[in-house]
C-alpha cells in the first residue's frame, strides 16, 4: 500500500488514475517550453473497481460539480517546474479530496442556551427598550 492511502484510510486507487503530461504554463522561462511538467489526473468514479456502490453514490453527489457528464473527476497541478512533484503534489489533493468527501458529516446535536446567553439576551433587549422608550416625546403621555 502506498504512504497517502494509508494516511488516509482509502483503498489503493492510484492504480485507477489515469495520468497524462502536458506543458506548463506560468514561470520557468524556455524550460517550460520545452519539458511537459504539468501533470492531469483522470478518475472515472463510475468505473472504479476499490470503491462500493455506495462510496460511488458520495462520490458523484458531493463532488457533482467537480466531474464531467461521464463522471470524471479531472485535477491537475503545474506549480512546480518538476514533473515528479507536479505528480506527487496532484495525487496527494486527490487522496485530500476523497477521503474529505467521504468522511461522514456529524449530526449536530441541538442543546439548550446556557444561563449567561440568556441573561445576555435579556440585558440586550432590556437596553433596547431603553432606547427606544427614550426617543418617545414626553409630553404625549399627558
Amino acid at each position: 500500500m502506498s504512504i497517502l492511502s494509508d494516511l488516509f484510510g482509502l483503498p489503493e486507487l492510484e492504480q485507477e488514475l489515469e495520468f497524462k503530461t502536458s506543458r506548463s504554463s506560468g514561470k520557468g522561462g524556455q524550460h517550460v517550453n520545452k519539458t511537459e511538467t504539468r501533470v492531469e489526473i483522470h478518475f472515472r468514479i463510475p468505473d472504479s473497481a476499490l470503491l462500493d456502490d455506495g462510496q460511488k453514490a458520495v462520490l458523484q453527489e458531493k463532488l457533482g460539480h467537480r466531474l464531467s457528464e461521464e463522471g470524471v473527476l479531472r485535477m491537475y497541478s503545474q506549480k512546480s517546474r518538476s514533473q515528479l512533484a507536479n505528480r506527487d503534489d496532484v495525487v496527494r489533493r486527490f487522496y485530500e479530496l476523497i477521503a474529505k468527501s467521504l468522511k461522514p458529516v456529524k449530526k449536530r446535536i441541538k442543546t439548550m442556551p446556557g444561563k449567561s446567553q440568556k441573561e445576555a439576551r435579556l440585558a440586550e433587549k432590556k437596553a433596547s427598550s431603553r432606547k427606544k422608550e427614550l426617543r418617545k416625546n414626553p409630553l404625549e403621555d399627558l
